[in-house]
């Protein structure tokens, strides 16, 4: 495992290497499905979807709603938040649109009815932010659900790390994008 730190962010050198760009034509949304839990929360991420304006709400499934009223936005696992799940499965933000589960948060946001996007822990997947020695550290997971997102970036030659940019500014920043971006610009090919 080799690590690379830009100011206090420590990065798994598969972060930089890696050449991903999601291909809902082939994995129809499985990030939102497939997993034992939600998409983790920061505080203000849950609080914000416990709050969630009524027009939200009405953009969901008959069930995700039942379930919403009934079991709430949130759910803890080991002191961390997370979206809840119908039944440990999707999110229950997810909705079908032309055999694809997409995010009815992004969509709300999107649309202008929310002033909030999605959590940025799914802006950000693949990537999961850990931590090592007191500081974030960024780990690429490389799930079987995303093989084809890896195949299109390699065919498009979009690295991971310009696929999250923007949810990299949003988590550390624009002057430490920029500094990443820098970095692995400058960094020779492998």
């Amino acid at each position: 495992m080799s690590l690379v730190s830009i100011g206090n962010v420590l990065i798994d050198r598969a972060v930089l290497q890696a050449e991903f760009s999601c291909d809902l034509q082939q994995c129809r949304g499985a990030c939102c499905v497939e997993g034992e839990l939600g998409a983790p929360l920061s505080p203000e991420e849950a609080h914000q979807l416990e709050t969630a304006p009524d027009e939200l709400i009405r953009m969901l499934p008959d069930r995700n709603i039942r379930y919403l009223h009934r079991y709430g936005a949130v759910e803890v696992c080991q002191g961390t938040q997370y979206t809840r799940t119908i039944e440990g499965r999707e999110c229950v933000y997810a909705v079908m649109q032309n055999g694809i589960t997409l995010c009815a948060v992004e969509i709300a946001f999107r649309e202008g009815v929310l002033l909030f996007d999605k959590p940025l822990s799914c802006r950000l997947f693949p990537v999961r932010i850990r931590r090592k020695f007191g500081l974030d550290y960024l780990v690429y997971e490389q799930h079987h659900m995303c093989r084809s997102a890896r195949k299109y970036g390699g065919e498009r030659r979009t690295r991971l790390v310009d696929y999250i940019y923007r949810a990299l500014e949003a988590a550390y920043g624009i002057e430490w994008a920029k500094s990443l971006k820098a970095f692995v610009d400058s960094s020779p090919k492998t």
